[in-house]
């Protein structure tokens, strides 16, 4: 598919790109990566939020149908889905023998090599970016785990920021129900075991995403994510994202409608 611009935004007064609505933030802070210059960036960089449950993954399947039907590029991106390391996280999760520290580092691992290979790339062929979890992700998981904020904030300081960041907020107990129902199975990692919260799995979860549900109250203040009722029915989360990604994106008319193949998603 040819790629087509997907951004709106004019100059400001100093010569740079003016954000688009609903923003979150400028795309670099603190230190820049070498050799990046966000000016180069004609595409937008879309991220979804939210703990296991929350819908992201049923959104971002159909927002990239929706905005590919509008005639943009679109490339997707998430949690273990680099070429370096994700094999090896996978690997090491499934053996449950990986330190915390080292748990956070082999994902900030992944998270760059995907920032380098897959999502900077995009941005300068003038894609969007839609991210099925971001960095915040990795915070939210690594301070409930007891990795100091600093450090972490460190650590990320040179990702690329988005232009629009939601957060699909659903309450722990309503996240383990969905859960179980799709796969009648719990993340040993996704309900904190590793921390020892409680023996009881459901105790476990509900403690453990309730230490993630406060991160990202903190991190929605400051990165401005627009918080968005995870509990709401899959069209009216949709309907929701289609509007702000539309004003961002320059789309005049939002109606859609799910193809076969993702018209059960449309409940």
């Amino acid at each position: 598919m040819t790629a087509k611009a997907s951004r709106k935004d004019g100059p400001s007064k100093n010569g740079k790109k003016a954000p688009g609505p609903g923003a979150t933030a400028p795309r670099n802070y603190g230190l820049p990566l070498p050799g990046v210059n966000d000016q180069e960036f004609g595409g937008s960089l879309i991220v979804i939020e939210g703990m296991d449950g929350s819908g992201r993954s049923t959104q971002i399947s159909l927002l990239t149908e929706w905005l590919e039907s509008e005639g943009f590029a679109v490339e997707t991106m998430g949690l273990r889905r680099s070429g370096l390391v994700a094999k090896d996280i996978d690997a090491l999760l499934a053996e449950n023998t990986i330190t915390r520290m080292t748990l956070t580092l082999m994902y900030a691992t992944d998270f760059y090599d995907q920032l380098e290979h897959r999502i900077i790339p995009a941005l300068r062929s003038d894609f969007v970016v839609l991210a099925d979890r971001y960095f915040y992700t990795l915070i939210a998981r690594a301070v409930a785990r007891g990795i100091e904020r600093d450090y972490l904030n460190g650590l990320y300081e040179m990702a690329v920021r988005p232009d629009l960041t939601f957060w699909l907020n659903v309450h722990p107990e309503v996240a383990f129900e969905r859960e179980f129902r799709k796969s009648h199975a719990i993340s040993y990692w996704e309900s904190g075991r590793d921390l020892s919260l409680s023996d009881d799995l459901f105790k476990s979860f509900i403690l453990y995403q309730a230490k993630i549900k406060k991160e990202f109250e903190s991190l929605s203040e400051g990165h401005g994510f627009l918080a968005l009722d995870g509990e709401a029915s899959v069209v009216s989360v949709n309907n929701e994202l289609r509007k702000r990604i539309a004003a961002h994106l320059g789309i005049q008319h939002t109606h859609y409608r799910p193809s076969a193949a993702l018209a059960p998603l449309w409940r």
